[in-house]
């Protein structure tokens, strides 16, 4: 049961990372990518949100576990800092790096505070 309510949750994750990436860089002009950062912070605050709130593991395993994994993204992160670095834009490769893990925390830690704090 468990490892279904992870697929349900990445099935919906995965196609709104898509969608809100897509959206979000599409009002960017720049080589930074805005959209990945996005849902990197959304499902930062997300999870940090859902560790500090008692839930069932059911509840973590479809939310945290398959939508925060499948919305949020490591592996492209890495790409696109990568494909930065190689295009010659080392200032947006290292501003990627930074805002997003600086961003990511931040994040995690306001939902944490958030979460603490309502329940």
């Amino acid at each position: 049961m468990t490892l279904l309510l992870v697929a349900i949750g990445a099935a919906i994750g995965a196609p709104l990372r898509y969608l809100t990436d897509r959206a979000v860089q599409r009002r960017h002009e720049s080589a930074f990518p805005w959209g990945t950062m996005t849902v990197n912070v959304v499902g930062s605050f997300v999870l940090g949100l859902l560790t500090a709130i008692p839930a069932d593991p059911a509840f973590t395993a479809l939310l945290g576990t398959g939508f925060c994994g499948a919305l949020t993204t490591y592996s492209t992160f890495s790409y696109e800092t990568l494909r930065l670095t190689q295009d010659g834009n080392r200032f947006h490769a290292a501003a990627n790096v930074i805002v997003s893990v600086v961003a990511g925390l931040g994040a995690a830690a306001i939902g944490l505070i958030l979460g603490r704090a309502v329940s």
